[in-house]
């Protein structure tokens, strides 16, 4: 059986300032994974265009982050969903 792995990674230099999932959880495609306060204050989403269990949490809240440091990661359930 084919395993698809995303390892989701933070877009932006700021502080997590909410987490949404937690390891082992299910997740449905673009739910929101994080809310992260960027250094100009403001507060940005993150999700992921995939569905699947989280297999590793490697933050938390109030964790200060860089731009590509390694947040979660997901496998992949391979589920076609979504809507025109």
């Amino acid at each position: 059986m084919t395993h698809i792995n995303h390892i989701i990674v933070s877009p932006y230099t700021g502080t997590i300032e909410k987490i949404f999932i937690k390891k082992d959880s299910y997740l449905y495609e673009w739910e929101t994974l994080f809310l992260i306060e960027t250094l100009e204050g403001s507060l940005k989403e993150i999700s992921i265009g995939a569905s699947g269990t989280i297999t590793s949490l490697n933050v938390n809240e109030k964790d200060k982050v860089t731009i590509n440091k390694e947040l979660a990661c997901l496998e992949d359930d391979l589920l076609i969903t979504g809507s025109d």
